[in-house]
């Protein structure tokens, strides 16, 4: 139990907290973009007519690395702030 009562700060008495609206791609997406363009490019020994699979992969590890770089700049600091659970504590101090 922490001091709201709940195990976790996750979880607000309505339930769980909302994500944060605008978040478009996450680093698990960047990553993932990463390892599939890692795949076709050096892994794979197919061919596909019409489409360069190494040149697919190279521009979704391009798309990764970007989303790497954009989530780790600019979407980062507005993560940073401190956490409002919506909901305040008040105690009352009496002097015997």
């Amino acid at each position: 139990m922490t001091r709201n009562g709940y195990s976790d700060d996750y979880h607000t008495p309505a339930g769980p907290r909302p994500q944060e609206e605008g978040t478009i791609m996450g680093i698990g997406v960047s990553v993932f973009l990463i390892a599939v363009g890692a795949i076709l490019t050096f892994a794979l020994d197919a061919t596909v007519s019409g489409i360069d699979l190494d040149l697919v992969g190279v521009i979704l590890m391009i798309a990764g690395a970007l989303g790497v770089v954009l989530d780790l700049i600019i979407f980062a600091p507005r993560r940073r702030g401190v956490a409002d659970t919506g909901y305040t504590t008040t105690r009352t101090v009496v002097d015997r």
